[in-house]
């Protein structure tokens, strides 16, 4: 049985599936473990599905622990044991935390050396921060809001629920005035959203969803800016539509991903269960399950197949994930995740990364990692400097 336990714990942690209690129970066995054979075990196995080409890198256990730890501040460091599991230890600690960085040029694992970084801070992670703007104007800072009933808007309660997500419930009887609520998340915050017809939304760093307080008419629909995921309660005859830009994605049922920063080259809509139908520039697109649709600048309108759907979800479950992305596509992800401003000494350096972090580190323990591709960092203030 716990054999068991402990290989769904280590295959959800690398697929950033982990919740912090999961998280923190890992920890703390292998803090603990007195049965070194069954962990050996476990961490071969895990080894053996994962193992990367070219030697284990150095000093990982040390860098990384703190990642896995940092669910529960109150975990120990893990003691030494045998060199095995210290070993196999530090590849767990590194993939699940840290992945695995690769130049692209020359096409070889990176070796994890220590490094001195010319950083004056850490800038911590972002976190659950939002704003609610009221049909009347009134502006509730969530973060700071305790739970329970916040405002009545129509027939409806607006609520704070334990966990920190906003939700609404019905509050009477009658006919429904309609009122529009904008929720809106800084740099560096998230939130997740009930709406009022039970659909639910994850609306990322630096992006708004603005939606009705009663879903009146003959469709559902609300706009965002930035970068949401839905989960859409079905309801028949009803269809779901939501505004991005200049892009439109109508759905009954399903779950999807649509990415609307400003600062993007394309309106990217991603299917992950379901349909949708997407209407962009006079064109549209039936999407299937893994097909994405992207709108650009210029008003065309593409569809791709077989897309990674767990680096377009990431965010959602708490991970950056890149496959070959180029450092504008990774700096503008620090950005908006840590709040600062990415400024280039000279020309924007050609690299291309690979590989899946935790955003519950530092910006430190991040660039500590990035600069293994032979980038240098530092920070002043809120400015994020990449060094020539």
């Amino acid at each position: 049985m716990l054999r068991e336990r402990l290989l769904y714990l280590m295959e959800r942690y690398f697929k950033g599936a982990c919740t912090d209690e999961e998280r923190k129970e890992l920890a703390q066995y292998i803090h603990a473990a007195q049965d070194d054979g069954l962990l050996k075990e476990v961490l071969d196995s895990t080894w053996g599905r994962f193992q990367p080409e070219g030697p284990m890198p150095a000093g990982a256990a040390d860098r990384v622990q703190a990642a896995l730890l940092s669910a529960d501040s109150k975990v120990a460091p893990m003691r030494r044991r045998k060199p095995w599991l210290a070993a196999a230890a530090a590849v767990l600690l590194l993939l699940a935390a840290g992945g695995f960085w690769f130049n692209r040029e020359k096409k070889q694992p990176i070796a994890q050396q220590p490094v001195q970084l010319p950083l004056v801070a850490s800038v911590l992670p972002g976190g659950n921060k939002a704003v609610l703007t009221l049909g009347d104007g009134t502006v509730i800072a969530l973060d700071s809001s305790g739970n329970g009933v916040l405002a009545q808007q129509g027939n409806m309660k607006i609520v704070k629920q334990a966990n920190g997500q906003l939700a609404y419930e019905q509050a009477g009887q009658g006919q429904e005035e309609v009122l529009f609520n904008t929720m809106r998340t800084p740099r560096g915050g998230e939130y997740r959203l009930t709406l009022p017809d039970g659909s639910r939304v994850w609306l990322n760093a630096a992006s708004s969803v603005t939606y009705p307080t009663a879903f009146t008419g003959e469709s559902r629909e609300v706009s965002i800016t930035g970068e949401a995921y839905f989960e859409v309660a079905k309801q028949a005859g009803k269809p779901f539509r939501v505004k991005a830009g200049a892009m439109s994605v109508e759905v009954l049922g399903t779950h999807f991903n649509i990415n609307a920063y400003t600062e993007e080259k394309t309106v990217k809509t991603t299917l992950l269960e379901g349909a949708v139908k997407i209407a962009a520039s006079g064109k549209e697109a039936l999407l299937k399950p893994g097909q994405q649709a992207g709108l650009q600048g210029n008003g065309s309108l593409n569809v791709k197949d077989n897309v990674n759907l767990d680096e377009v979800v990431a965010w959602k479950n708490g991970l950056f994930q890149f496959n070959d992305a180029d450092m504008p596509a990774v700096m503008r992800q620090l950005e908006n995740w840590y709040d600062v401003k990415v400024i280039y000494e000279g020309e924007v350096p050609e690299r291309s990364f690979g590989g899946a972090m935790q955003r519950s580190l530092p910006l430190t323990d991040v660039l500590k990692i990035l600069e293994e591709n032979n980038v240098k960092f530092r920070l002043e203030g809120r400015n994020l400097i990449v060094m020539k």
